[in-house]
Order: structure tokens, then sequence, then C-alpha cells
């Protein structure tokens, strides 16, 4: 295991507990880079015997943000994959989806798009009021991506996993909490120690156990994970490619709602 991985900074905490660190303040804007380093990062900690939790956190006011739309690294990527073709991004995401270790994450600010799928493949989530919580995707004109579709009726239901869908609405810390998101709600300034106390706690017990129960409570999940993101990359390839993908990445940048033709 490394000190880091591109953007992710490891330190090992008392209590057998590592933590990964994004560091792309004050955004962190995930992007392929980010989530191949994270999966390679948390590969490496599965074969570290003496680590048995992972806190994940990120410098900055946001946790993730989503996708930066504006990067040409990002557009440079979408113009090289034809219709068919699985986003790469979403094969680091099931990579982290099939690391062996409990994950605890510290939420501060926003877990926006994809930075809230990447909230959702921890275990727990550590919410506070500045917590803001959205899948966004249909006010960008395209569709959830990151598992999201299985994920998140996982943890609150179909009906509320709809509710945020086809909305698009952001919920705050203690609407996350309310609804399962949220593990434990703290003031701000404690988000990431909650996380680390979190950790610890659940580091104290027999490692093969913890290695054991953790695999039998998310059966499949990765597998689920690998089988809706082959259908989320096929639709927001060719959504993104409509005039309405176009105005809606205008519109959020502008903070306005979208003015929508169905092109």
């Amino acid at each position: 295991m490394k000190d880091k991985y591109g953007d992710v900074a490891v330190t090992k905490l008392d209590g057998h507990v590592v933590q990964c660190e994004i560091q792309r303040p004050p955004n962190n804007f995930f992007d392929l880079a980010l989530i191949k380093d994270l999966s390679e990062c948390f590969e490496d900690i599965d074969e570290e015997k003496d680590i048995r939790a992972i806190v994940l956190c990120a410098e900055g006011k946001h946790f993730c943000a989503g996708a930066n739309f504006g990067s040409n690294v990002r557009a440079a990527e979408l113009e090289k994959r034809t219709a068919s073709d699985r986003n790469p991004l979403y094969d680091e995401a099931v990579r982290l989806f099939r690391c062996k270790k409990p994950v605890v994450a510290a939420v501060q600010g926003a877990a926006v798009g994809g930075g809230f799928g990447l909230a959702l493949m921890a275990d727990f989530r550590i919410v506070c009021p500045a917590t803001r919580m959205t899948a966004n995707f249909v006010k960008l004109g395209f569709t959830p991506g990151f598992g999201l579709t299985h994920t998140l009726e996982r943890i609150v239901g179909a009906q509320r996993a709809n509710l945020l869908f086809l909305t698009g609405r952001r919920i705050n810390g203690e609407t996350a909490l309310e609804w399962g998101l949220g593990d434990i709600f703290t003031e701000v300034e404690n988000v990431r120690d909650a996380a680390i106390e979190l950790a610890q706690e659940i580091a104290e017990n027999a490692p093969l156990a913890l290695l054991s129960l953790r695999d039998q409570m998310r059966p499949g999940l990765a597998d689920a994970v690998n089988d809706v993101t082959t259908i989320e990359s096929r639709e927001q390839k060719w959504l993104q490619g409509t005039n309405d993908h176009k105005e809606g990445v205008k519109a959020v940048g502008e903070k306005r709602p979208g003015n929508f033709t169905g092109t």
C-alpha cells in the first residue's frame, strides 16, 4: 500500500483503520483517473492484513460534487466511445464494489451525481447539516450512472429512489439520516472524526468475521452494479448527444431551470 494514489492520500490511523482522502478541493470532481486510483488503493488495502476498515473522505468544502462537465479530458473520453461501448469509468466503479473491507464515508457538503454514487458504494455514511445529496441527472438531460439505479433503491426503496431520480431533488443531511442514506448525524467539523470513530469501532472486531459478514450482507452487489452500469453506459451515451443534455449542462451551470425541447 502506497501513501499516495494520484489525488488520493492514504494515512494509517490507530485501531486498524486507514484513511483515504480525495484531494481535489474544494469540489473534488471525479473522473476516470480518480476512480481508477481509488480502486487500486482499495485493492491494495485488501492485501493489508493489519487494516480492517476504511474511512473515505475528501479535502475541502464538498465530498464529491460529481463530474466536471467542463473538462476537456471528459469530453475526449466521451467522444472516443461508441453507442455500444461501456463507460470505462464504471469498470473502475465495479472494482471498488468488489473490494472486501468495510468503508465509512465522511460526507461533508455535496455528494452530487456520480459523487452520490461513490458515497453509496460505502457501507456507512456520516452526514451533517451541510450535507447535500442529489441524483440530478434529469436536470442535466440524461440518466443516472455509477450503479445508482441499483444502489439507491437498495437503500431507500423504489418509491423514494424514483422521487429523487425523476425530480432531480436535492436532500439535506437531516433527510439523508431519516431515509437511511446517512447513518450518523453530526456537526460539519466533526464529520471526519465521527467516521474514524465508527471505523475504529468496526475494526475492534475479528477481521475474518468482518470479511465474511460483509460478504454475506452484500451478496451479488458488485455483479448487480456491473449489470446496471452496462445499461447506464448505453443510455447516458446517446442522451449525452442530445440538445437537451447541452441545455441541461448550461442551465445547471447558470443555476436556472432547463428549457428542454425533447431533442
